[in-house]
């Protein structure tokens, strides 16, 4: 395992939809290390940039994966503050309605921050992301979008078979 994924959640409340990163890893068979952290761009910042200063020391592959409600200034202080891949992911666009998201990616030039909405596709981004630089993780991810490939295959198969 050389790469890892770092989901950093703004309260532990997001813990259960983080929890579906590390799952879709772990049933997908995908050998990945996901660390989760709780840390606050607005309550706790200097612990959020101790914990980024910790993971640029350590090196390696590393995409940030970030979960932050209702304002996602975690995302953008996390991209400004390292130089590896962030991935916001918002617990609750539905909730606070679809412009919440803007808080996510309205970031200034310089301060990249990608956005899924499914944690599943953050995991999936980030697999991608680090498949770059592991060809085990890219062989894996080839699999896996077989597998899908077939999936649709066979749901097509299963209608033009009620059809007759």
């Amino acid at each position: 395992m050389k790469g890892k994924i770092v989901v950093i959640m703004g309260s532990g409340r997001d813990l259960s939809f983080a929890e579906r990163i590390r799952s879709f890893i772990s049933e997908e068979g995908f050998s990945v290390k996901c660390e989760f952290n709780v840390a606050s761009a607005h309550r706790t910042p200097d612990l959020l940039i101790e914990k980024l200063k910790r993971y640029e020391k350590e090196g390696g592959s590393i995409v940030y994966i970030t979960i932050a409600g209702l304002s996602d200034a975690l995302s953008g202080v996390v991209a400004g503050n390292t130089g590896y891949p962030v991935i916001a992911c918002p617990p609750d666009p539905e909730r606070f309605g679809w412009s919440k998201i803007f808080s996510s990616i309205m970031t200034p030039t310089g301060v990249p921050v990608m956005l899924t909405l499914k944690p599943e596709n953050a995991a999936l981004a980030a697999l991608r992301i680090l498949s770059l630089s592991d060809p085990t993780i890219h062989e894996r991810m080839n699999e896996y979008t077989a597998k899908k490939r077939s999936e649709v295959i066979k749901a097509d198969e299963e209608v033009r078979g009620i059809e007759q």
